[in-house]
């Protein structure tokens, strides 16, 4: 399901129909995401060509919720239905039991009220209607900097886990 890693240029050279302007476009910039002197306030900062970077553990601002990046990954793959998302979660086994399919609902509806995700109902399919998630530019921009969040955690573990192995195999050793 998921499609190889985008950042913010590749995903400007994405064609829209005509007339129609991105979702999630930067009015000034005309790009996606956040324009020079702007963040989402999930990286702590961008590099000089405007990749997010990030240090410490911590996200910048509010965000501290671990579904929405995964949530996030998932619909860069594509637009999805809340329970096929719940079923991707399930297999990734991020919770100790059953996914909290009302946190994946609710993460959902804030991804959309924040402009990152955007959703239809499609009929296409025999039986109810369904809600589809996509991502959109401003989502993927989103999600650019919680992997730069999320790189710099698995960094911060790495460097537990080593200190802890070699502190432990020296006591016990």
């Amino acid at each position: 399901m998921l499609r190889a890693p985008m950042n913010a240029r590749s995903r400007s050279q994405r064609s829209d129909p005509p007339g129609e302007s991105p979702v999630g476009t930067n009015p000034v910039t005309g790009s996606a995401g956040p324009g020079p002197d702007e963040t989402l306030g999930i990286a702590s900062a961008h590099d000089a060509s405007g990749i997010p970077v990030h240090r410490g553990w911590a996200p910048f601002g509010g965000h501290h919720r671990w579904m929405e990046p995964f949530v996030m990954v998932l619909l860069a793959g594509g637009a999805a239905h809340g329970y096929a998302i719940v079923g991707e979660l399930a297999a990734l086994g991020i919770t100790n039991g059953a996914v909290d399919v009302g946190q994946v609902y609710r993460t959902l509806r804030d991804l959309e009220e924040a402009g990152q995700v955007h959703s239809t109902w499609s009929t296409a399919r025999s039986g109810p209607a369904r809600r589809d998630y996509e991502l959109t530019l401003a989502g993927y921009a989103a999600l650019d900097e919680w992997a730069a969040v999320i790189k710099e955690r698995a960094r911060l573990i790495g460097e537990f886990d080593a200190r802890y192995l070699e502190t432990i195999s020296s006591r016990r050793g």
